[in-house]
């Protein structure tokens, strides 16, 4: 049964290889250990193994999670955030991935006591059972997001279909980057939108390669509760 620092050092060494494949520098790409479906003893692992960056999906996790690692971490919220629950999220984290309505928005910019960086989430495969903008929606969206003082645009999220298709899955990737670009080139000061945030455990080479900032790796680095699948 191989450890979280174990798990990590091949994960390194994926990313690493990936980086070379396309001419890019590892450090450019920022690993978040998804800790949703493991307790804080695994957790404190994580961070004991050198990676900050926690990811939770849910209001309870992460009230777990930050009871007992405290500011040990750097929490990134990667869930759908219910509006009802802004209140008791937004200042809170660090980082939020889901923002994808207007009514979220509005609630972040009510309730938060400091700019909060976000991502906007994507839905670049189309698929009905994803959550996000359409490509189409993204530009639009994100302007109208101009006089909302406490959102900072950082990036665009998406998440690739569960496929073997690698094709399929880089298209998505790529597509992401090529509209993360666009937005990025059109100067907006509440929207830099430098990063992008997609690649999970299955296919983060893939995505490191077509341009991830940020790679959100849950089971291949922390397992399972009740031990590792082979």
């Amino acid at each position: 049964m191989s450890t979280v620092e174990e798990r990590l050092n091949h994960i390194n060494q994926s990313i690493r290889r990936a980086c070379e494949r396309s001419g890019r520098k590892p450090e450019e790409v920022t690993l978040i250990a998804v800790t949703k479906s493991v307790g804080p003893e695994r957790a404190r692992e994580v961070l004991d193994a050198g990676i900050v960056d926690l990811g939770e999906n849910r209001k309870e996790g992460l009230d777990e999670k930050q009871s007992a690692l405290g500011d040990a971490a750097r929490w990134h919220f990667i869930g759908s955030l219910q509006s009802r629950k802004v209140k008791d999220v937004v200042d809170r984290i660090d980082m939020l991935h889901s923002l994808d309505r207007g009514s979220l928005a509005a609630e972040i910019q009510k309730r938060a006591g400091r700019p909060v960086d976000c991502f906007v989430q994507v839905n670049v495969s189309g698929e009905q059972s994803k959550a996000g903008l359409s490509p189409e929606e993204t530009e639009p969206f994100i302007r109208s997001l101009a006089d909302h003082d406490k959102i900072r645009i950082a990036g665009l999220m998406t998440m690739a279909p569960n496929a073997d298709d690698e094709q399929l899955i880089r298209s998505t990737f790529r597509g992401l980057r090529e509209l993360r670009d666009r937005i990025a080139g059109l100067g907006l000061t509440h929207a830099p939108c430098t990063e992008l945030s997609m690649g999970m455990s299955n296919d983060f080479g893939i995505a490191v390669e077509e341009g991830a900032t940020f790679v959100r790796i849950g089971t291949a680095l922390v397992g399972y509760e009740s031990g590792e699948r082979p």
